[in-house]
């Protein structure tokens, strides 16, 4: 799947990222920032991770996420002042490899790297 330009546009501006997931108990949301979305060449979406244990458990359930995320500043449909999208997609957490090393270098706080494989990205507004 291609990430719209519009996408690419909301990630150069700082907000917030809700990550949901969820399981036949519950559904979970945690958080995290537009700026520590990291997207690679084939399009996944690798985020640092240092908590994120209630979404880990869930992802071992259930892999699937949505994400969303937006910012004032681009503007959406019609003129709207601002815009979103809703990323929907796989997810794992890495633990090794070259990826999570790139990340640990530039995030040296965090465990394990979230990462997501969109399936689907939707703009909202």
């Amino acid at each position: 799947m291609n990430l719209p330009e519009k996408f690419f546009e909301v990630l150069k501006y700082e907000g917030s990222v809700s990550i949901t997931t969820w399981t036949p108990a519950s559904a979970h949301v945690t958080n995290t920032w537009n700026s520590y979305l990291i997207i690679t060449d084939d399009e996944r979406i690798l985020i640092p991770a240092a908590g994120m244990t209630t979404t880990e458990a869930d992802i071992k359930e259930n892999n699937n996420v949505i994400l969303t995320l937006a910012a004032r500043e681009v503007e959406g449909f019609n003129g709207y002042q601002g815009t979103g999208f809703r990323v929907e997609g796989t997810a794992a957490f890495l633990t090794e490899g070259d990826e999570y090393d790139m990340m640990f270098e530039k995030y040296p706080f965090i465990s394990r790297v979230l990462e997501i494989t969109p399936t689907s990205a939707k703009q909202l507004l």
